[in-house]
């Protein structure tokens, strides 16, 4: 890309803002051809958009179409919410666009949950500690699982492991119980500085990105709580998390795209305490010379804090999981019938 923003874009992002910076016509006749869930993925891209420059797009259209686009190119200022609805209503007619117009907007009210995602994860967990762990699980099963991990390690320890089964547990939940946490909350948040301003809710597989994103530490504390009070939840929950030890079941076309986005440093890190095997795939993707340099590298590394080597793995588990979600790779985690090798 032309220009870096401060995170890597994911899939969707790239589609949302690719499709504003085309114009309405274009995202019409786009939704035409799209799913419903797709359609409300790019709704939520959207509406949380942020005015993106020239350089950011010119990169987005040369990474899709290839080829070097034209200097009238211009950033994105247009209200992401405005846009959507006019492409939807062009798409389709009557009931349909009214559907999932519909449903949308219904997230779009939560202005409760569009702020708190903008906060770090100690201001959250201090600020809903003190509410009911099921307010909680509903809080955090609509935020970024990277995000609600954060906050699931700011909670007490003597909530956390229910707060994760509770997420767990949830399904479908009606707008309007949604709406009631929103309105609950909006007065006591606008309290708190710096604030400026969804997804599926709940279920095992949304607890599971969350846990997996957690400290070791955490992870095992939770997962004791869990197995003593509900084994098969814990069982599955192990099925559903992806941990570094997982990547051997990884297919080496999907590691060595994983490789090419991570650092020597954390790669150097992460495999201080990886098995054999696993660190025997690795350099097998890796060329001959980068791969005696790295065993050279963790022949001569000194002793280095277990904390600082977790997070390392955590890191290239979050690049695997957003290539993955940017449909670039594919990963064959726990539980999985569909292995490649």
């Amino acid at each position: 890309m032309a220009e870096k923003s401060e995170k890597p874009l994911s899939g969707p992002q790239k589609a949302a803002i690719l499709l504003m910076a085309m114009g309405e016509d274009f995202a019409t006749e786009v939704f035409k051809r799209l799913k419903e869930v797709e359609i409300k993925e790019l709704a939520r891209q959207m509406a949380k958009l942020e005015p993106v420059s020239a350089g950011i797009i010119e990169g987005l259209i040369t990474e899709f179409q290839g080829f070097t686009p034209s200097e009238s190119i211009r950033g994105l200022t247009a209200d992401g919410a405005a846009f959507f609805k006019k492409a939807v209503s062009q798409a389709f007619k009557g009931d349909q666009a009214q559907t999932i117009l519909d449903e949308i907007e219904q997230e779009w009210k939560l202005s409760f949950f569009q702020k708190i995602r903008k906060l770090d994860s100690k201001t959250v967990g201090n600020f809903i500690k003190s509410e009911h762990p099921q307010t909680i699980a509903l809080i955090l099963a609509h935020l970024e699982q990277s995000q609600a991990a954060g906050i699931i390690m700011e909670l007490p320890q003597n909530i956390q492991a229910d707060v994760l089964m509770r997420i767990a547990m949830l399904e479908k939940v009606s707008p309007e119980i949604i709406e009631e946490i929103d309105k609950a909350i909006q007065e006591e948040l606008t309290g708190i500085s710096g604030v400026q301003g969804t997804r599926a809710i709940g279920g095992i597989q949304t607890a599971a990105e969350i846990l997996n994103q957690t400290d070791r530490a955490t992870e095992a504390a939770i997962m004791e709580q869990i197995e003593e009070q509900k084994q098969d939840l814990a069982d599955e929950l192990r099925k559903r998390m992806f941990i570094f030890e997982d990547l051997l079941q990884v297919d080496d076309r999907s590691i060595m795209a994983i490789l090419k986005e991570v650092s020597s440093e954390e790669l150097k890190l992460a495999l201080k305490i990886a098995s054999e095997d696993l660190k025997e795939k690795i350099f097998h993707n890796m060329s001959s010379r980068a791969a005696e340099m790295l065993k050279e590298d963790m022949d001569v590394a000194g002793p280095a804090r277990l904390r600082d080597v977790e997070l390392a793995q955590q890191a290239i588990i979050k690049v695997a999981k957003r290539l993955e979600s940017e449909g670039k790779i594919r990963l064959g985690g726990k539980g999985e019938e569909d292995v490649f090798v």
